[in-house]
């Protein structure tokens, strides 16, 4: 049973296509379900803040963009429509995402991590950042915030979990021990773990995450969510053929899906 519960819309500012394009697409894919789960606005930065509408939707456009995916339930009942959310995790601004959070009817709530002290480390424009970093201390600085985010209990899976990965700048320490913290604590908290697509057009050429780091969330019981990341109409349920072929091969069993913030397990079935 495949979904995809992880694509965007133009209103995070980044993205293409018409809300419409991007069902109709997930209906010609053979997809029963699918969730928007576009960029939150940040919750720690002026609702003025340039990066809005850059990186993540505008504080008015949200109550909008709740709407506009409950609209599109009724307009196509052939599908299942989920009303998600992608939420940058803060240090030390959860409660104010709480709130947020509170007051729009989300079913499903993806957490990420984009920002390390304030620098968009995934942004291809900032790339030139990495010659002036410590990649050892990069990694663990992800990571670390990566953990607060699970045990935040703001989230209900984690999105392309090993982001820090994305244009191929690896730890000399290695990177098990950052798989193997992560998956427990996924593990304690019953968090849910993204498997994404979208890492095999970027430069580390993989999905997020990595086999290793997958199959340590596998072992301690950790369930999957599905997602292309689509920021296009034609990129939803993309290289999902790939994905089902990392998900047999880790052993994947079911598939977590989303209700209300209420989650279900589904049998996978290859």
């Amino acid at each position: 049973m495949f979904v995809d519960y992880h694509m965007h819309t133009p209103l995070c500012g980044h993205a293409q296509g018409e809300m419409e394009e991007y069902v109709e697409e997930a209906i010609r894919q053979g997809l029963k379900e699918i969730a928007f789960s576009d960029h939150l606005p940040f919750v720690h930065l002026p609702a003025d803040h340039p990066w809005h509408g850059r990186y993540a939707m505008r504080m008015e456009e949200l109550p909008g963009y709740c709407e506009a995916v409950l609209k599109l339930r009724h307009e196509y009942p052939e599908i299942k429509i989920k009303l998600g959310v992608e939420a940058d995790y803060i240090p030390n601004k959860e409660k104010e995402l709480e709130e947020l959070l509170s007051q729009h009817p989300f079913d499903f709530v993806l957490g990420s991590i984009h920002l390390i002290d304030d620098w968009p480390f995934d942004d291809p424009s900032l790339i030139d950042e990495y010659a002036h970093k410590d990649i050892d201390e990069l990694w663990h600085r992800y990571f670390a915030i990566f953990i607060s985010a699970v045990k935040s209990g703001l989230f209900d899976s984690m999105a392309h979990p090993d982001l820090i990965k994305k244009f191929g700048f690896f730890p000399r320490a290695g990177v098990q021990i950052h798989y193997e913290n992560a998956a427990e604590a996924l593990a304690e908290a019953q968090v849910c773990l993204e498997v994404n697509s979208a890492g095999l057009h970027k430069p580390v050429g993989e999905i997020y995450p990595a086999a290793a780091f997958l199959e340590d969330c596998l072992a301690r019981g950790v369930a999957v969510t599905i997602g292309s990341d689509a920021h296009r109409p034609w990129e939803v349920a993309r290289d999902f053929a790939k994905v089902k072929e990392l998900l047999q091969e880790t052993g994947c069993k079911e598939l977590a899906l989303f209700t209300g913030r209420r989650k279900t397990l589904h049998p996978l079935t290859f």
